[in-house]
C-alpha cells in the first residue's frame, strides 16, 4: 500500500497538503476538510467527467446529508473571467450555502484560481478545498491561497489571498495528464531545486525516467518535497512582499516568452507555460553566469536535466531578443531603474537582482 506524504502549512492560516495515489477515494480524508452541509464541486469540461462522480461518491459515502452541487465551465484560461466568476456565485446562491459551506476545486490552475476567488467572495469568505489534478496545479497554484480572474487587460488582476481550508492532490490523475502537460509540470519541480536545494536536483537527476513513466512514488514524493519548499517560504511570507518572489525563478524571461507567442492554447505548436519557464530558467542562469555570480557549470547542469525531462530550453525561433526585453519591460517585477530578474549564486542559492542592464539582458537574448 502506497503511503500518503503530508505537508503542513503553518502561518496565519495552517492546513495540510496531502499527497499520495487514490486520495479521491478516501471518504474519510475528503469529508474532514468539510464543516458544514453544502459543497459546491467546480471543476471542467475535461475533468468533471473523469472525476466528478467519484468526488461526489466519496462524500456522500461519509456524509449522506450533505448537499452537494457541480459547477463545471468549459476548460481553458480564456473560461477565467469574472462572467464565468459570476456563474459560481449563482451557483453557490441555488445551493443556498450558508458561511460554513465548501468550495470544492476539481481541476488544474485555472479551476483553482476561479473556485478559490468564488470562495474568498461569497459571503465574505468560506472555505476552498484544492483538489488538482494537473501536476503543476499540484506543486504551484493550489498552494498559498493566491486566487484570480482575469481581465482583457491581463492575467490575475482581480483575485484575492484566500488560502485553502486542505489541498488533497490524488497522484493517480496524473495518469490522464497528457505528457506534454506532466513535462510542463515537472519544470516547475526543477524549479524548486534551482533556487532552494541542490541535492533536490540530484534526486530529480536520479528519478527522471520515473517521473516521465508515471511512477507513483517518484511522483509522490517530487511533489511533496516541492510543496514543502513552497509552503516554508509561503509560511513566512504569505502576501509576497519578500522572499515568495524567488519563487519567479525563470518566469520574467518565461512570461515575455509566452507573451511574445500569444498564449497559445493546448495542441499549439507555441511554448505553454512549464516550457517557457524551462527556457527561462536556462536563460536565468546563464545570466547569473554573465553576471559573475554563478559558474556556467551549474547552467550546464540545469539545462541537461531539464533536455532530459523532455523540455525546451532554447527561446523559439522566430522571437526577436529586442521585442522580447520590451515585453520584460512591461513585466511586474521591472523598476524604473531597470528589470529586476530572480537569478542565482549557484544550484540551490537563488536572489534578487535589481537594476540588471539592458544590455546584458540582451545578450543572453542573442545567444551571446
Amino acid at each position: 500500500m502506497s503511503t500518503m506524504h503530508t505537508v503542513k502549512v503553518d502561518g496565519e492560516a495552517r492546513y495540510d497538503i496531502c499527497i499520495g495515489p487514490n486520495l479521491l477515494g478516501d471518504s474519510a480524508l475528503l469529508s474532514h476538510a468539510l464543516r458544514g452541509r453544502h459543497a459546491l464541486i467546480v471543476s471542467d469540461g475535461n475533468v468533471a467527467p473523469l472525476y466528478a462522480d467519484r468526488v461526489e461518491a466519496t462524500l456522500r459515502a461519509a456524509r449522506p446529508t450533505l448537499t452537494i452541487a457541480c459547477f463545471v465551465i468549459p476548460p481553458g484560461e480564456q473560461e477565467k473571467t469574472l462572467a464565468r466568476f459570476c456563474e459560481a456565485l449563482d451557483a453557490l446562491a441555488k445551493l443556498c450555502a450558508t458561511r460554513d459551506a465548501a468550495v470544492i476545486a476539481l481541476g488544474g490552475g485555472v479551476v483553482g484560481d476561479l473556485a478559490g476567488f468564488a470562495a474568498a467572495c461569497w459571503m465574505r469568505g468560506i472555505d476552498v478545498v484544492q483538489l488538482p489534478t494537473t501536476l503543476l496545479a499540484m506543486v504551484d497554484s493550489s498552494v498559498g491561497g493566491k486566487t484570480a480572474v482575469d481581465l482583457p487587460a491581463g492575467k490575475n488582476l482581480v483575485g484575492a489571498f484566500h488560502p485553502p481550508r486542505a489541498v488533497i492532490a490524488d497522484t493517480t490523475t496524473l495518469r490522464t495528464l497528457p505528457e506534454r502537460e506532466l513535462r510542463a509540470g515537472l519544470a516547475e519541480v526543477v524549479k524548486y531545486g534551482a533556487i532552494f536545494d541542490a541535492e533536490f536536483l540530484t534526486w530529480l537527476e536520479h528519478h527522471a525516467d520515473a517521473l516521465l513513466a508515471g511512477d507513483d512514488a517518484a511522483l509522490s514524493e517530487a511533489i511533496a518535497r516541492s510543496c514543502q519548499y513552497k509552503a516554508e517560504v509561503v509560511s513566512r511570507d504569505p502576501y509576497e512582499h519578500g522572499e515568495r518572489a524567488l519563487l519567479n525563478f525563470g518566469h520574467t524571461f518565461g512570461h515575455a516568452i509566452e507573451a511574445a507567442q500569444g498564449y497559445a492554447g493546448a495542441g499549439s505548436a507555441a511554448l505553454n507555460h512549464g516550457e517557457a519557464v524551462a527556457v527561462g530558467m536556462v536563460l536565468a542562469a546563464r545570466l547569473s553566469a554573465a553576471l559573475g555570480l554563478a559558474h556556467a557549470s551549474d547552467t550546464h547542469r540545469l539545462q541537461a536535466l531539464l533536455q532530459r525531462l523532455g523540455l525546451p530550453t532554447v527561446i523559439p525561433a522566430g522571437l526577436e531578443p529586442e521585442a522580447l526585453l520590451d515585453r520584460m519591460r512591461l513585466d511586474k517585477k521591472a523598476e524604473a531603474h531597470g528589470l529586476r530578474f530572480v537569478l542565482w549564486e549557484r544550484a540551490g542559492l537563488a536572489k534578487i537582482v535589481s537594476g540588471v542592464p539592458d544590455e546584458r539582458v540582451l545578450d543572453v537574448l542573442r545567444g551571446r
